[in-house]
């Protein structure tokens, strides 16, 4: 069962930014790493960056690293996705999960929330 609620998608023009934002609804949220993932038509999903819960350490997957920051605000119970220099093919739906650990993509702790879709198209 999901215990996010992502945000902040919406269409964008190539080379533009956009900010993201996953809330969390369980207590356990602010306790938890947690990452972001993408999916594009056609495509499996795939990790873009994840966050641990007090240290805020953070790992950038090889899709984004450059052009993407993720941070969090555990008072506000969300973590924050920012994109930057987009690319037609970052065109996918994102979404964010509770990890075990930020090196482990494939350690999601919960079901998938509904996500955000970016469009990046002139």
């Amino acid at each position: 069962q999901a215990q996010v609620v992502e945000s902040g998608g919406g269409l964008v023009q190539p080379g533009g930014s956009l900010s993201l934002s996953c809330t969390g609804s369980e207590p356990a949220f602010g306790s938890s790493s947690v990452g972001w993932f993408r999916q594009a038509p056609g495509k499996e999903r795939e990790f873009v960056a994840a966050i641990t819960a007090i240290k805020k350490n953070k790992w950038y997957g090889d899709s984004m690293r450059d052009r993407s920051v993720i941070s969090r605000d555990n008072d506000q119970n969300t973590v924050d996705l920012q994109l930057h220099s987009l690319k037609p093919e970052d065109t996918a739906v994102y979404y964010c999960n509770r990890m075990a650990s930020i090196y482990a993509p494939e350690s999601c702790l919960d079901g998938w929330g509904q996500g955000t879709r970016v469009t990046v198209s002139s």
